[in-house]
Formats: structure tokens, sequence, C-alpha cells
């Protein structure tokens, strides 16, 4: 009863977290008439107060002596830092310049991209379907760019980008409020030297005469924290599984609101590349599905092999115990887990969805 209670409140959590990150492209038109640099290097400022203060809630301080004594974790992070001010700065300038709809198509084509840096980079192999998934998201862009008159560059830099940071992420391996922390704090004085010579030139907009402005602002840094923080909370209580699918909120409600709300243009060509990227998600959740539900069959077929094996060990020897036998139980399940676990790795792995990059949302 425990277990399920703990599974709906993350679900919840999730619905909460990629629900808010799918409605963030209400927020930034507010926002002007600031320009998406300087929203940026806010983010950056507020983001580190908020998480500052989480930190001192949660009193998580350790990381920070072990991160400085690591100049190649160091490193990493600077990178990741710069990677996702790139895909935060682009995707405040498309939705506040119209572009809401090519800023979502980057979201729905994030797994395809993972996929392929998967290969390119990591030299994994994939499986048949999913081979077809990339064939026909490379065939969507290029529907998409016929049908924009150029390649979707917006939607290409976000995924792009944002793949990137899963992948130097995955090499990091450091907690979601941690991580954020360490970005922001590595981004803070430059964004804040940015937001103090934009005042020096009378070109800031957060001292205007509307304090409402300049609250919103300020709100920059609780926007991006809570979903964070939701987010956290739901991937301690759900399967990945689920969150691979709840990934797909956020681009859907973003998409919803490009067409609905913002009133951009949808012609044939549009929907007909959005219609090739969804079937190739379609294609791709099918299989890891499939793919997750052979492995729990496997897993528990070994684990009764294993278990019938070490029970046929005890009648035959009489002389092992019942400690005995219950350890010969979990190491026989524990090597037949890791092989099962290898084979997945090695052989052909499961398209790492956007939820392999814990620390951010799409926005």
């Amino acid at each position: 009863m425990k277990a399920q209670t703990e599974q709906r409140t993350g679900l919840l959590y999730g619905f909460g977290a990629y629900g808010m990150w799918g409605l963030v492209p209400l927020f930034w038109p507010l926002l002007k008439p600031s320009g998406a640099i300087e929203i940026l290097a806010h983010r950056m400022v507020w983001s580190l107060a908020v998480v500052g203060v989480a930190l001192l809630a949660m009193r998580r301080w350790g990381w920070i002596r072990e991160l400085l004594r690591q100049p190649r974790k160091l490193a990493l992070t600077t990178l990741a830092a710069s990677v996702i001010s790139v895909n935060w700065g682009l995707y405040i300038w498309a939705v506040n310049n119209g572009a809401v709809v090519e800023a979502s198509l980057g979201y729905f084509i994030n797994p395809l991209v993972t996929i392929a840096i998967g290969v390119l980079v990591l030299g994994e192999r994939l499986r048949r379907a999913q081979w077809a998934a990339v064939g026909i998201g490379v065939a969507a862009v290029l529907v998409l760019a016929i049908g924009y008159g150029r390649p979707p560059w917006i939607s290409l830099v976000l995924a792009f980008s944002f793949a990137a940071y899963g992948l130097i992420k995955k090499k990091l391996n450091m907690g979601g409020v941690e991580s954020l922390a360490a970005e922001t704090a590595l981004l803070f004085l430059p964004a804040l030297g940015y937001l103090l010579w934009l005042g020096t030139q009378g070109r800031s907009t957060f001292a205007l005469d509307d304090p409402g402005h300049s609250w919103l602002l300020a709100a920059t840094g609780l926007v991006t924290a809570i979903p964070l923080i939701c987010f956290g909370a739901a991937a301690i209580r759900v399967p990945l599984s689920t969150l691979g699918l709840l990934q797909y909120l956020a681009p859907v409600f973003q998409f919803g609101l490009g067409v609905v709300y913002f009133h951009e243009a949808m012609p044939p060509e549009r929907w007909a590349g959005f219609s090739l990227v969804w079937v190739a998600l379609a294609l791709l959740t099918w299989d890891a599905l499939r793919t997750a539900r052979r492995s729990r069959a496997r897993l528990a077929e070994a684990g009764a092999s294993a278990a019938t094996a070490a029970t046929t060990t005890a009648a035959t020897a009489p002389a092992t115990t019942a400690s005995e036998a219950a350890v010969a139980v979990a190491v026989a399940a524990e090597v037949a887990g890791g092989a099962e676990v290898a084979g997945a790795v090695h052989g052909a792995p499961e398209p790492p969805p956007t939820v392999a990059t814990p620390a951010r949302g799409p926005a």
C-alpha cells in the first residue's frame, strides 16, 4: 500500500514537473521588453539564489570540496554550464520571437538525437526498431526543412545542445540540485557582470518604474528550480520508463500553445514533418516498452532457475545450512541479473530518454 502511495505521489510530481516545463512559454513573453540574453543572465543569477537556499535547507555542502579537487570534473561542469546556457538562451529567444512550435520540435526530436550520439560517440548498437525511428526522424527533418524553406535550425540546436548536455551529465553523475548549483555558480559572475554592464549603459530593464517587472525577472529562479525539485521527487518514486513517457508532456504542451494560443502557422508540409516525428517517437516508445517487458521476464526466469538450482543443491547436500542455501540463491540471482544488465549495455541498449539528463527539463 505504501509503495502504491509513493508511486502515485511520484506521478503527481512528474506531471507537475513536465507540466510546468510545458507551460513555461507562457512566462517568457511576460518579461518583455527584456531581451533573451538579459533574461538568461537573470535566470542564472536568481537560480543560484534559489538553489543556495535549497542547499542550506538540505545541508548538502560536501560535494563542493569534492568537485574542486577534481579538475576534470570541474571542467566538465563548466562545459555543461556553457551548453545548457546555449539551450536556455535560444529557447527564450525562440519563444519571444514567435517560434514556439519550432522550439517544441527540438524536444520532440531530442530522444532521436540522443540515440544518434550514443551510436556516434559511445559506440552503442541499436535494434532495428531504433534504426527505423532514427531514419524516420531524419526524413521528418528533411520534410520540415522543405516546409520552412531552411533547415529547422532552432529545433536542431535545441535538440543537439540538450543531448550533448545529457551526455556530459552522464559522465559527471551529480545530483540535480547540486549540478544546478555548480553550473549557476560558474555562470554567476559573468551573468552578474553582464547585468551590471547593462545598468551602466542604461539598457537594463530590471530597474524600470514597474516593480512588477523586476519581480518577474527575479522569479526566473523559481521557474527554473521548482520544476527541477518536482522532477527530483518524481525520479526517486517512479520507474525510469514512466519518466521516459512523461517527458513527452512538455513538448506536447509547447506545441499546443504554439498552435492554439500563439496562433503560429502550421501549413500541410509542417504537419507532415511533425507527424513523421511522432511516428518515430511512437516506434521508440513501443520498442522500449517491449524490451523492458522482455528483460523483466528473463530476469524473473533467471531468478526462478537460480532458486531451483539452490534448492536442489540443498536437498542433495544435507550438510549445507539454510543460511548457505539462501546465500547461494542470492549470488545466483545477482549473477543472472548482472549478465542481463551487461547484455543490455553491450548488446542492444534501450534508447536513453530525456530523463537521462535529470538536472534539467526542456526550457
